[in-house]
């Protein structure tokens, strides 16, 4: 590696030092920081985002950037090296176009935007909110005209979750599963069997709930020596490095699984960011690719592997065990098809696969329509309360299990919503191909065994970092594009045999 290459991996180690240490205030934000805190916080966090901002934008960098780049000029494409500088060189090219000071104004509006939406929420108030999402909606916009955009303003934040992904390429593919998911939800809740859940209408110990999440992170390899898992109002993973990558969740007693899955979900994300390369630790190759695929890796383990029968078969026993005398009279297949069943429900994060992308479908509509102006803060309960009374054919019946249950608009990430459904989409095409490759990972899922599956993650997905695009990754795994097939056939082919279609 020539001395240039060095220098410039020095100055962006720097720039991902910030950004960590910016992590970790945003992190102890949603945690254990008092409420008044907000007060000096906003300012931390903006001030922080200015200097790191300000650091990789500079024309230091982008010195020590083009003398890299000279430098690994016959390097092959897939290099180490040449993919570095080009997961770089798009860094820096959005970013530069930004200002300084609408990264330190968007920094601290959606620091004070999330302690008004936790105060929203608690409350059920979408005014106490709609005046800074007017904010944040117009500050997005602000960020996407400087970015720059072809078709719709919306791409441009779309682009900074999801790398060159479209609404252009992302219409058709919703529009393909939506066609399928609203008459699959129909037939099942008009004429499927009906799936008996009267045995978890009861109050569970949150103490034997927290220690079977812990039991399950355990089994399915989140190294605690590198995370923990901590409460928060809206579930999340903070990744600061591969070293330290935290997850929260948050517990009712009058609901089982909604920690359990929430607890899966993150650990799914964590497995992922522990996962990355520890020999690139503080260069741009030691990231994620996407959020597409990120969620790809939350969801599989949340639903192709949490919701499983075998996954199942094995942890009952130990769910029976925590909660003595409360699922003595019910057998595994019945859990199993209770954890399973297809309800249209308000909450997305407690939503069943089958109408799981029906509530993404309607965020991502009604962000497009901030974004384009023809759908304005104050009117985005009534918007939401429409789309619900036509996708789910039900009618929110407060804010709190409306328009204000997600976080991701208080953080100010417009775009980010589409990833989830990416996510699934991609969560079946990588598991299809994992268990191609090594088909004992459903026996082994069985007995609580999850080292096959992470291992082929780890080899696969995981220790690649962003070495290569979204695109080129699902070739590489799949030898194909990203399509729907094998997703609506994994939904087809489970919720047929349980509700007997």
């Amino acid at each position: 590696m020539g001395p240039k290459l060095e220098a410039f991996k020095k100055r962006w180690a720097e720039y991902e030092i910030l950004n960590q240490t910016l992590s970790l205030l945003s992190w102890d934000m949603e945690t254990y920081m008092p409420e008044e805190g907000i007060k000096s916080r906003a300012e931390h966090i903006s001030y922080l985002n200015e200097i790191s901002h300000g650091h990789l934008t500079s024309s230091k960098t982008l010195s020590l950037l083009e003398g890299a780049e000279s430098e690994t000029a016959g390097h092959d494409y897939y290099s180490d090296e040449a993919g570095m500088l080009r997961a770089a060189r798009r860094v820096f090219e959005k970013e530069s176009r930004v200002s300084e000071d609408l990264v330190k104004r968007l920094a601290r509006t959606a620091s004070i935007a999330n302690s008004v939406w936790i105060k929203a929420r608690r409350e059920s108030d979408f005014g106490i909110f709609s005046g800074v999402l007017s904010e944040i909606v117009g500050l997005c916009s602000e960020k996407a005209d400087m970015i720059g955009w072809e078709g719709r303003r919306y791409d441009a934040l779309l682009d900074l979750h999801e790398p060159c992904m479209t609404s252009a390429v992302i219409d058709p593919l919703f529009e393909d599963l939506k066609s399928f998911l609203v008459p699959l939800a129909a037939d099942i809740t008009g004429r499927g069997r009906q799936v008996n859940t009267d045995f978890l209408a009861q109050n569970f110990s949150i103490k034997s709930q927290e220690e079977f999440g812990f039991m399950i992170l355990a089994a399915m390899g989140y190294d605690l020596k590198r995370g923990r898992q901590d409460i928060s109002a809206h579930p999340f993973t903070t990744s600061f490095s591969p070293y330290d990558v935290r997850i929260t969740t948050r517990y009712s007693e009058d609901s089982l699984l909604s920690a359990l899955f929430s607890t899966v979900h993150e650990c799914g994300h964590a497995l992922y960011d522990q996962g990355l390369p520890l020999d690139k630790l503080n260069t741009p190759l030691c990231q994620p690719v996407s959020l597409g695929i990120h969620e790809s890796q939350s969801r599989m383990w949340e639903n192709i592997v949490g919701r499983s029968r075998p996954f199942w078969n094995h942890f009952f026993p130990e769910v029976r065990r925590l909660f003595p005398g409360q699922l003595d009279d019910v057998d595994p297949d019945s859990f199993y098809r209770a954890v399973n069943r297809v309800e249209k429900g308000f909450i997305r994060v407690e939503a069943d696969e089958v109408t799981y992308n029906l509530h993404v479908f309607i965020r991502y509509e009604i962000e497009k329509s901030l974004m384009d102006g023809s759908l304005s803060a104050g009117d985005v309960p009534d918007a939401w309360n429409e789309k619900y009374r036509r996708y789910l054919g039900i009618n929110p019946p407060d804010d709190s299990a409306g328009c204000l249950q997600d976080i991701h608009w208080a953080h100010g990430a417009i775009g980010y919503f589409p990833t989830y459904t990416l996510g699934n989409i991609l969560a079946a095409q990588f598991y299809g191909k994992a268990i191609e490759d090594a088909p004992a990972i459903p026996g082994e899922t069985g007995r609580g065994i999850f080292s096959g599956l992470l291992s082929w993650l780890r080899k696969n997905i995981h220790g690649h970092g962003s070495k290569f695009t979204s695109e080129e990754l699902v070739r590489r795994v799949c030898g194909t594009d990203m399509n729907t097939g094998p997703y609506r056939k994994y939904l087809e082919e489970k919720y047929g045999e349980i509700y007997e279609l």
